[in-house]
């Protein structure tokens, strides 16, 4: 008899009996792929193996009531890292399954290794299916950790996994990568759909019944997400994103999912010979080496998470060799650039229809927010008139579609974090001027504030030092 053959959405994990062009629960096309059918008695075992709590009758335990329960294993672990536990909020939480996602080569396992390291010696595993022990150790002494006693196992098969993990009972346990490890009782590759779906699936289980913190990294995609099933995402506690270019030295560390804290935190490092370095004061690291007095380069701040960014917008306009122009971005939404492009068109008659236009954001970083928009135009405007700034500012603004400037959140701080880095001079939205009120009575003497209305007192600001 033929085995019976299942098919999943590697997007959203739904089971099909059949294939499909289109997924018909998240509607993605041409995503379902063949899995093989688990025995009959799988999902018995994987019920009587569950971390959920059974009684004698093997009935599920009743309700409880949510003041009654004691909090003992959401307990935080710090692992010392300012950026890394800031991200998390605050730690590690005890028996949670972490994601950890990025390029190879981005530092992954440099980060999860050095987590490990302000452990004591009987709390930690590092479980490796890509490097041998020796190749670890090297790592390690790199990043002067070659004097920490961390136990190390090279093995991609989950039944010795688990078995170390059942053995040892590790605080906490790095698992690099979940793309590497596999379970015999499944013929599929090790890397596949199932593979990785039924493998941690397992190692969930032995986390919530462990109180086990299980660090798990993973491969990107050329899309940026983690390779494998979406459903993966699903089941883990926390995704983090490690990101950066390879050709500069920051790394920024993103939570795209987290059930115990913010999901809008940022971590900033900086990738040296020695490991991994947290940045605090990030302002002057992300703006640093900028030209002034440069056309086509303006200065704003973005608040990712809790904290203030100031970065650099950069952007070239050229005439375009052909009938259709072209608009590309690097950390900024192209459709908000083709709106900005419109809003100068209308309100100051700058008519970019037939130049190349392109935008950038320095350091890797990608903005989100609308405060940038006055900051675009700026830059923009400074390029196509081959003329930079006649006042060097830190420029805050939203656009909207009538050139009218917005104002936008936090203000105050945003100007705090570019004084403490040298700036003296803002360039704010008139109409934001009521939050203000409390940041002027106190403000340092040589910082000077210039409101805006609109882009065209903006400009004329900006350009000619007058409004």
């Amino acid at each position: 008899m033929a085995k019976k053959s299942l098919y999943m959405c590697t997007e959203c994990g739904q089971d099909y009996i059949g294939w499909f062009g289109r997924c018909t629960n998240c509607g993605a096309w041409d995503t379902i792929a063949e899995v093989p059918d688990s025995k009959e008695n799988k999902k018995k075992q994987a019920a009587k193996g569950s971390w959920l709590p059974f009684d004698d009758s093997g009935q599920s335990t009743k309700p409880l009531k949510l003041n009654e329960l004691e909090a003992d294993l959401q307990d935080r672990l710090l692992t010392g890292i300012d950026e890394l536990d800031q991200v998390l909020g605050q730690g590690f939480v005890r028996g949670s399954l972490v994601l950890l996602g990025g390029d190879p080569g981005i530092g992954k396992s440099t980060l999860a290794l050095q987590a490990l390291g302000s452990f004591a010696e009987d709390e930690t595993l590092y479980i490796s299916g890509e490097e041998s022990a020796e190749q670890i150790r090297l790592r390690a002494e790199r990043l002067g950790l070659a004097g920490k006693a961390i136990r190390l196992l090279t093995v991609t098969d989950f039944a010795a996994i688990e078995e170390s993990l059942r053995s040892l009972r590790p605080q906490i346990a790095v698992i690099d990568s979940i793309q590497t490890v596999y379970s015999a009782e499944l013929s599929a590759a090790p890397g596949s759909l199932s593979q990785i779906r039924e493998v941690t699936m397992g190692l969930l289980r032995i986390a919530k019944e462990l109180a086990i913190t299980l660090i798990l990294t993973g491969h990107v995609t050329k899309e940026g997400t983690v390779a494998g099933p979406r459903v993966l995402e699903h089941m883990v506690d926390v995704v983090l994103y490690f990101e950066g270019e390879k050709d500069t030295s920051v790394r920024l560390l993103r939570a795209v999912k987290n059930r115990f804290g913010a999901t809008d935190e940022l971590g900033v490092f900086e990738m040296t010979d020695k490991g991994l370095i947290s940045v605090s004061e990030t302002s002057a690291l992300l703006s640093s080496g900028r030209p002034r007095h440069t056309a086509g380069s303006v200065v704003t701040s973005t608040i990712e998470g809790s904290r203030p960014l100031l970065l650099e917008i950069q952007a070239l306009t050229v005439a375009s060799p052909y009938g259709t122009p072209i608009r590309m971005t690097q950390g900024i939404d192209r459709s908000r650039l083709s709106l900005l492009l419109a809003v100068m068109a209308k309100s100051i008659r700058v008519d970019l229809s037939q130049f190349d236009t392109y935008v950038n954001v320095t350091g890797g970083i990608r903005i989100a927010e609308t405060a940038a928009d006055l900051a675009i135009m700026s830059a923009i405007l400074s390029t196509f008139r081959e003329e930079p700034l006649h006042l060097d500012a830190i420029v805050l603004g939203e656009v909207g579609l009538t050139g009218e400037v917005r104002p936008v959140s936090q203000m105050a701080k945003r100007i705090e974090a570019g004084s403490r880095v040298g700036w003296q001079s803002f360039v704010l939205p008139a109409a934001g001027r009521e939050q203000m009120k409390l940041y002027e009575n106190t403000q340092k003497s040589d910082v000077k504030l210039f409101y805006v209305s609109n882009v065209q007192e903006a400009f004329d600001l900006l350009f000619s030092g007058e409004k």
